[in-house]
């Protein structure tokens, strides 16, 4: 399997799940999570995915300063419906990385390790996301504004060529070498700038 060389300086995450120390399935629970399991998820990369990417990432790390973040510890609040625009996508990611889940998720065993429900959308909030402790209720409010890493100006007209069938294999593969530049960009260099992932108290 062949990925893109950036992937592997993208940050990592590292978690501990109670489930998965209880059912014996890594030891002391201890998961660790990359770019590329949110990319193999999702079955692609994009700015979408890497923007949930790096926010569930940052909002665990706020939440749990210098200790590992409990996977399945955390509820998920979104201001969008689940069906608007990209929400989904990052929902999804969203539940690989803390274990909340919609109503389908995991309904634990025995009133314990509960995943379901910790998702919830069409909530009032001053961003994008909240990401609550539920041991503590802590919570911070995070978003991301892609729009302060553009795209390549040939992006667009390489993307509009290609659904067309009008690019030929070099345009192609221009297309999605620009396109993973973007979500490079987004994840190398800007991944602790503030103007493009906020996360902030609640």
């Amino acid at each position: 399997m062949s990925l893109p060389d950036f992937y592997r300086h993208v940050p990592r995450l590292r978690v501990r799940d109670p489930l998965a120390d209880f059912l014996g399935a890594a030891d002391a629970g201890v998961l660790e999570y990359g770019y590329e399991d949110a990319v193999r998820l999702a079955g692609h990369s994009c700015p979408t995915v890497a923007s949930a990417y790096a926010l569930g990432c940052q909002a665990l790390a706020a939440l749990y300063p210098g200790e590992l973040p409990e996977r399945g510890g955390v509820r998920i609040d979104f201001a969008e419906r689940l069906d608007a625009g990209v929400t989904g996508v990052i929902a999804s990611v969203l539940t690989l990385l803390t274990g909340a889940a919609q109503q389908g998720g995991f309904k634990g065993i025995g009133g314990a390790f509960v995943r379901r429900e910790l998702q919830q959308f069409e909530v009032a909030l001053p961003l994008s996301l909240r990401f609550t402790r539920i041991d503590s209720g802590a919570a911070v409010d995070a978003a991301a504004d892609l729009s302060r890493v553009p795209a390549h100006p040939d992006t667009s007209v390489l993307l509009g060529a290609c659904l067309r069938g009008e690019a030929d294999a070099d345009a192609r593969r221009r297309f999605g070498e620009l396109w993973q530049q973007r979500v490079a960009r987004i994840l190398v260099e800007h991944w602790g700038d503030q103007a493009v992932f906020r996360v902030q108290a609640a």
